[in-house]
């Protein structure tokens, strides 16, 4: 048995210089069409629906609060500065798969950027395996507050919490991303709509509600302002740029979807379509949203709105991208442990009673794991800081600025231009060890403040509508 046989995970002896990349891919996806069950047959268009559907989410409604932080300039800075690292980042990762097409998920990706280092291979595992479970967890507990706010709490929100991960294991059955492709249309749309909503009841209300400093008008008219209010802390405005970068870093899932893809040079294509749709939807309803909520913003923005029916016509359509979001990671997570599990066993590949009964029990555990996590955590809002801190600082940044060195060894300085590509990456490498130092002191700050104070007891039946 040859080594890939008894590590499916690692890719040792698949490297290419790039000479030959295309005829790889050919290969691959020939070997691909063999099987039952079809893996690499996603178009760019359906990619595309699939990065929406990934990126359309909630974390959108929690700008307005990091705005109400920051300010405008060093807010607006923050998501234009996000932005453009995304698409450099992105364009960088896709070119060394594009010279690496046997990589299958980060894990891979992170193996083969770090010298072909099975250590670096077992970290990015344990790091994307923590990331993608923890935001199971979050999505579980957004279904439950979700089923809150709509029912006005008639059931116990553990109870709510058991129901999303029950939904959440049932849509997380097709094994491929093209089915999945299909509910993530539905999911941006829903999210679409979510966000029209609150655009517009923020508008004819008139003034907001509920802000974390008392409720209207107990902290003053509202009001926008350039930089931040005086007495905001450090923790708090590092928090705030957390949850910004958090929005805009989705790398860890792009290996994936383009291993998935039947032309995956087309990527970048898909690549457009989301970074057009990003830079709407991340920046103006965040801007729209600071003007009418102000210093009464809240994350997510929805908390804030006065007219409970309002609040329970734009935060219920939140309920479809909570869902799709969360089988999209538990299908990327559950492909790792499955591959790790069957390796190139036809079980793997085929319709029989063992590749679906081991595909079930996973994502049954990967969901029972996010339901406990969802139940056990006290502010999923500081947690995100966390995730963003610790994880978003590797998968979007260090990875790929080591990435882009690797790529470019011996002409990083040709050329004005790429004089000012290598710059651009080193700058790419101190953003991601300042989330990863500062950053994640702040952030473990917020969670300790957390503890300290009322900390909502495990499983509790409490009401957590917003």
């Amino acid at each position: 048995m040859s080594k890939d046989d008894k590590e499916p995970g690692y890719v040792l002896g698949t490297e290419t210089d790039g000479t030959d990349s295309f005829d790889t891919i050919t290969a691959l996806v020939a070997a691909d069409h063999e099987h039952d069950i079809k893996l690499r047959t996603m178009s760019w268009q359906k990619t595309a629906c699939l990065l929406a559907g990934e990126q359309v989410c909630l974390a959108i409604m929690a700008q307005s609060w990091s705005l109400s932080v920051l300010g405008w300039v060093p807010g607006i800075i923050t998501m234009i500065l996000c932005g453009l690292l995304f698409w450099v980042t992105s364009i960088t990762m896709h070119k060394y798969i594009m010279k690496h097409p046997h990589i299958m998920d980060i894990c891979d990706f992170g193996y083969h950027v770090f010298g072909q280092s099975k250590a670096a291979y077992v970290f990015s595992a344990f790091m994307m395996l923590a990331n993608n479970i923890l935001l199971i967890g979050f999505h579980v507990l957004t279904g439950a507050k979700v089923l809150n706010t709509l029912s006005d709490h008639t059931l116990c929100t553990a109870v709510f919490s058991i129901i999303t991960a029950v939904v959440g294991i049932v849509m997380s059955m097709p094994r491929t991303l093209q089915h999945i492709s299909f509910m993530s249309m539905f999911s941006s749309a829903c999210m679409g709509i979510a966000i029209l909503l609150f655009l517009i009841f923020a508008g004819i209300e008139e003034a907001p509600l509920y802000g974390y400093r008392g409720n209207y008008p107990t902290d003053g008219p509202v009001k926008t302002y350039a930089f931040p209010l005086p007495g905001t802390t450090w923790v708090a405005c590092m928090n705030a740029v957390l949850n910004i970068t958090y929005l805009w870093v989705p790398q860890i899932l792009f290996p994936t979807f383009i291993s998935e893809m039947e032309r995956p040079q087309d990527f970048p294509k898909a690549l457009a379509v989301l970074a057009a749709i990003s830079a709407v939807l991340f920046i103006v309803p965040s801007a729209i949203g600071f003007r009418y909520l102000g210093q009464y913003a809240t994350a997510p923005a929805f908390g804030s709105l006065g007219v409970v029916s309002y609040k329970k016509s734009s935060f219920g359509f939140v309920i479809v991208p909570t869902l799709v979001i969360g089988v999209i990671y538990a299908n990327v997570t559950g492909k790792f442990i499955y591959t790790r599990i069957l390796g190139k066993s036809r079980h793997s590949h085929s319709h029989t009673v063992i590749g679906w009964s081991v595909w079930g029990i996973i994502m049954v555990g990967i969901w029972i794991l996010g339901f406990v996590f969802a139940e056990i955590i006290p502010s999923m809002g500081d947690f995100l800081s966390l995730l963003s801190a610790a994880f978003d600082s590797f998968f979007g940044f260090i990875y790929f600025a080591v990435a882009y060195w690797q790529l470019n060894r011996g002409s990083l300085f040709k050329g004005l231009g790429k004089t000012a590509l290598t710059l651009l990456n080193v700058f790419i490498m101190i953003v991601g060890l300042f989330l990863l130092g500062p950053g994640l002191y702040a952030a473990v700050e917020a969670i300790i403040a957390d503890y300290s104070g009322s900390v909502t007891p495990a499983f509790t039946c409490a009401n957590m509508a917003i």
